[in-house]
C-alpha cells in the first residue's frame, strides 16, 4: 500500500492540478483507487501521520520556554516567542494550515468511500469511525489555533475557520462562524462514537482513534467549551474503561506520555519535537511551578546542563502523545468543581497528586488542598494542569480560556509584551495560506 501514501493519490482523482492548487495549494500526484479494508487502513495511516506537530510551537507562545540563543535553530522560532504573526522571518516556522487539511482530506476520502468500496462491517465501520474523529480533531485544532476562543454569547458571530467536509476542492474555503465549526465537529464526534468498535489500540497502534480517544476528545472539546456535565460525563465515561496512571514514586514508570504507559489512551502527536528541544530552554517560571524533590514528575520531565533545564518530554516517537488519562482526571476535577461537587472535584485532583508527590508530600498537600474554597480550588486545578501537562500543547489553549494574561519575552536583549486579551492570542492564518486563499484576509 505504499502508493497509497502519496498525498492525494484519492483526494483529487476527478480534480484537475489547477482546481486542487486554486484555493488550497494541492496538487494531485497519483491515481490510486482504495477498493479494499486495507486499502483504506494505508489511507487513514496517512492521515495520521500527516497530522501536524504544533504543540510545540504553541510553546514558544507561553511562558514555559526560553530561546537558547547559542543554537543555530533559534531564529527558526524567534518571531513565534515575540508574538510576531504579521511579518515574521522568511525562516521563522509557520503554524499549519495546509497540512491540517490534508489529513482532514484523507479522512474525507474513508468517510465517503470505504462501506461503499470496501462493505459494510466492523472493520470498515471501525475505519470511518476514526475518520470521522480524525476530521473533528483537526477542526478542532484549527478553532483553537485560528479563531477566538469560544465565547457562548459572541460564537455565532466571531470568526472560525473554513470546513472541508467533502473531496469537491473547487469549493471556495471561507471561514464560517465558531458556533457553526463547533457543530460540524460536534456532528463527527457523534457519527464517529456510533461507528467506532475498538475501546482501546494496543501499544503500537495506539495512534489511532479508540472508543476511549473518542470520549477524551469529546470531554477536552465540551472543557473548552465550558459545557460542564458533558465534559464531567464523557471523562467519567473514559475512565471507566481505564483509569489506570502511572504512579512515578515507582522507579519502573514511565513518563505519563510514553507510547507504553498504562494510563496512555492515544499516541498521534510528537507535542515536543527535536527542533524546539534544541532552540528551547525551560523558563524560571515552569522550574518553579515544581516541588523540584517531593514532586516526582520534575525529574522525569527535565534533565539539567550547567545552569540550564532541558525538556525530557519530547524527542522520541515513543513520546507522541494526543491523550492520556492524568488530562481526564483533571477535566473531571474542573467539570465537577464548575458543576458545585466539590467533593468529587478534590478526589479527582487528590487521585492525581498520589501517584505524582512522595507519600509524606501529598499528605501535606491533601490537608492544605481540602481546606480550600471553590475559588482556590479551581486555581489549584489549573495549577495542576500547567504542571502535568507541560510541554504537551496545554498551556497556549489553557492560558487562552482562563483570562488571557499579560507575558512578556525577552531576546537578543529586547522584551516584547503580549497585553491581556491580546488579540495575538488569536494566531493569525499563514501568509502562504492568505496569498493562496483571499477568503481568509
Amino acid at each position: 500500500m505504499n502508493k497509497i501514501i502519496k498525498l492525494t493519490a484519492v483526494i483529487c482523482l476527478i480534480l484537475s492540478a489547477s482546481s486542487c492548487k486554486k484555493y488550497l495549494d494541492i496538487e494531485p500526484i497519483g491515481r490510486v483507487i482504495p477498493k479494499t479494508a486495507d486499502d483504506f487502513r494505508a489511507l487513514l495511516n496517512s492521515g495520521y501521520s500527516g497530522f501536524p506537530n504544533h504543540k510545540s510551537l504553541l510553546a514558544y507562545r507561553t511562558e514555559e520556554l526560553l530561546l537558547n540563543e547559542d543554537n543555530s535553530e533559534t531564529n527558526n522560532y524567534r518571531d513565534i516567542y515575540k508574538w510576531n504573526d504579521v511579518t515574521p522571518d522568511p525562516v521563522s516556522l509557520q503554524f499549519p494550515y495546509l497540512s491540517m487539511y490534508k489529513s482532514i482530506f484523507y479522512a474525507n476520502t474513508v468517510i465517503a468511500d470505504v462501506i461503499d468500496k470496501a462493505g459494510q462491517n466492523g472493520e470498515t465501520e471501525q475505519l470511518k469511525g476514526e475518520a470521522y474523529l480524525l476530521r473533528a480533531y483537526g477542526h478542532f485544532e484549527l478553532l483553537n489555533l485560528y479563531a477566538k476562543p469560544y465565547d457562548k454569547n459572541t460564537a455565532a458571530t466571531d470568526r472560525g475557520v473554513a470546513l472541508s467536509l467533502t473531496l469537491d476542492l473547487e469549493q471556495k474555503y471561507t471561514p464560517v462562524s465558531v458556533e457553526k465549526v463547533y457543530d460540524q465537529i460536534f456532528a463527527d464526534l457523534s457519527e464517529g462514537l456510533k461507528l467506532i468498535n475498538v475501546t482501546t489500540f494496543e501499544a503500537g497502534k495506539n495512534y489511532r482513534f479508540s472508543k476511549r480517544a473518542a470520549l477524551a476528545l469529546a470531554a477536552r472539546i465540551y472543557e473548552f467549551r465550558g459545557d460542564w456535565a458533558n465534559a464531567l460525563k464523557a471523562s467519567q465515561d473514559a475512565l471507566a474503561l481505564n483509569g489506570e496512571l502511572e504512579d512515578l514514586n515507582v522507579a519502573t514508570s514511565v513518563l505519563p506520555n510514553h507510547y507504553q504507559s498504562k494510563e496512555n489512551i492515544m499516541s498521534m502527536e510528537k507535542a515536543f519535537d527535536p527542533g524546539a528541544t534544541n532552540a528551547s530552554l525551560i523558563s524560571a517560571h515552569l522550574i518553579g511551578i515544581y516541588d523540584q524533590v517531593n514532586d516526582k514528575r520534575f525529574a522525569k520531565f527535565f534533565s539539567k546542563r550547567g545552569t540550564d533545564y532541558r525538556s525530557l518530554k519530547g524527542n522520541l516517537d515513543a513520546l507522541k502523545i494526543s491523550f492520556h488519562n492524568s488530562e481526564l482526571y483533571l477535566i473531571q476535577a474542573e467539570a465537577a468543581l464548575q458543576s458545585d461537587n466539590l467533593s468529587l472535584a478534590l478526589q479527582s485532583l487528590m487521585a492525581l497528586k498520589a501517584k505524582r508527590l512522595t507519600p509524606a508530600y501529598f499528605a501535606a498537600e491533601q490537608t492544605k488542598i481540602s481546606g480550600l474554597d471553590k475559588t482556590a480550588l479551581l486555581q489549584e486545578i489549573i495549577n495542576e494542569r500547567e504542571r502535568e501537562l507541560a510541554l504537551e500543547g496545554h498551556r497556549w489553549y489553557d492560558l487562552r480560556r482562563y483570562g488571557q494574561p499579560e507575558l512578556k519575552h525577552t531576546t537578543l536583549g529586547a522584551t516584547f509584551t503580549l497585553q491581556k486579551n491580546d488579540p495575538r492570542y488569536t494566531i493569525r492564518f499563514p501568509q502562504d495560506a492568505i496569498a493562496n486563499n483571499p477568503n481568509l484576509q
